[in-house]
């Protein structure tokens, strides 16, 4: 019997133990070996996941074991980690010279790891605001000149009993459909690339449906913070002066 690890599992396609009345089995060294368990993720340990486990009895008689382990496991208490680690090195083999073992902590490798993955999710968040705030700037800007070119327009529009909140409401909405339209040219163009990345590196492509609406909610929200101050300052043209600058 053997216990296979987490993806090993996943990779043999071994979800149960029990496969319609009849064990699941597997192919070992040439030997089958009945599944008798799957073990529950080890993230501080991924190459358990990825492995194998079979008795000592097992291995001496099937696969040439010689009863010297390569590698051992051990699982301590949190605050006794350093002390433990620093035994390990001279207890796990005495007739070699001490310290002749090497000893790792996978915390700390999984420590590290989690840390580089928060500085990358910052980074890109960061850079994530960057673009916000120049787009947000370039939808101003692109308003602002927009009220600028059409002062004869919205002279035009109050003088034949437009109110201001017309005017605005009309500024407003034009920029809010330049921010949908960026944010969902940008959603686009974003899952294109997650796709193919994917692709290329034969991973499943996962996207959170609220990361599409929350990044587009995002983008209109930005765009209509960026038309605010056009749209307002549109409406308080006096209609006089609009015409008069045609």
């Amino acid at each position: 019997m053997t216990v296979l690890g987490q993806q090993a599992a996943q990779t043999l396609g071994i979800t149960s133990v029990d496969t319609g009345g009849a064990p699941a089995r597997v192919l070992i060294g040439g030997q089958w070996f009945t599944v008798a368990g799957i073990l529950n993720p080890l993230p501080l340990a991924p190459e358990i996941d990825r492995s194998a486990l079979i008795g000592f009895p097992v291995a001496a008689a099937l696969l040439g074991y010689d009863g010297h382990p390569s590698r051992i496991y051990v699982r301590t208490d949190v605050n006794a980690t350093a002390q433990v680690a620093a035994l390990l090195g001279p207890t796990a083999d005495p007739e070699e010279t001490p310290g002749g073992a090497a000893v790792s902590q996978p915390s700390a490798a999984l420590t590290a790891r989690l840390a580089v993955a928060q500085a990358g999710t910052a980074l890109f968040l960061g850079l994530g605001a960057v673009a916000l705030l120049v787009g947000g700037i370039g939808i101003a800007n692109v308003m602002v000149i927009a009220v600028l070119e059409r002062r004869s327009e919205i002279g035009l529009r109050r003088a034949l009993g437009a109110a201001r909140t017309h005017i605005a409401a009309q500024f407003l909405t034009e920029a809010v459909l330049l921010g949908a339209l960026g944010g969902t040219v940008g959603l686009l163009c974003g899952t294109a690339v997650t796709g193919a990345m994917a692709h290329v590196r034969h991973w499943i492509p996962l996207i959170p449906p609220q990361a599409l609406w929350g990044g587009l909610a995002i983008a209109i929200m930005t765009a209509a913070l960026a038309g605010l101050y056009p749209a307002v300052r549109a409406a308080r043209l006096p209609p006089a002066e609009a015409l008069r600058t045609t």
